[in-house]
């Protein structure tokens, strides 16, 4: 395990994590941000470069379980992006179809906003939206990222979401308790 919130655990992805993954990754609804579904090579790839990902960097697309049911429901982590030729480090998630608009997203989003920048002492994280991407925006907004930018990126145009450490709602709350700290994540 990487991190764990109240409903959540992340870990890395195992190969026998590629069944879960392709249901969310291979979903075209769920993939409309997008250029294409992912087929289950490209799944495979996907774990292969999370795993590059740890070695190198030790941060990563994590698998998203449930904790009630070990499920796997998506993925969430933080990966090291060029933006205009800085290294960023951005939160992203995927949470399969029948799962959303459960709060798991803003959930493991918020775990991973807290590991950089507690664990990994960031003094800011992104993440990069596509601007017709509602439900992912919402996730930024709702832990405290603002958009700072709108940019092609890859050819696509992206809000670049961003809170700094000073910024966030985390460092704010450091002495909140976990139940006051729980009324941000609703």
């Amino acid at each position: 395990m990487i991190l764990e919130s109240d409903r959540l655990l992340l870990r890395e992805m195992m190969l026998s994590d590629l069944d879960a993954l392709l249901l969310v990754l291979g979903d075209a609804e769920s993939m409309r941000y997008y250029p294409k579904p992912f087929d289950c090579e490209m799944v495979q790839k996907w774990i292969d470069r999370q795993h590059r990902n740890y070695a190198q960097h030790g941060v990563g697309l994590w698998a998203m379980v449930l904790k009630a049911t070990g499920e796997v429901i998506g993925d969430c982590g933080l990966i090291w992006q060029e933006v205009e030729g800085h290294q960023e480090l951005e939160i992203g998630y995927h949470v399969r179809r029948d799962q959303q608009m459960h709060g798991y997203a803003t959930e493991a989003a918020y775990a991973c906003q807290d590991y950089a920048f507690n664990g990994l002492g960031c003094d800011r994280v992104i993440s990069l939206i596509r601007p017709e991407n509602i439900p992912s925006r919402r996730v930024a907004q709702k832990n405290g990222l603002k958009v700072v930018q709108e940019k092609l990126w890859r050819d696509i145009p992206h809000y670049i979401y961003a809170v700094q450490r000073s910024e966030s709602k985390l460092f704010a709350t450091s002495n909140l308790s976990e139940a006051e700290k729980s009324e941000f994540k609703a």
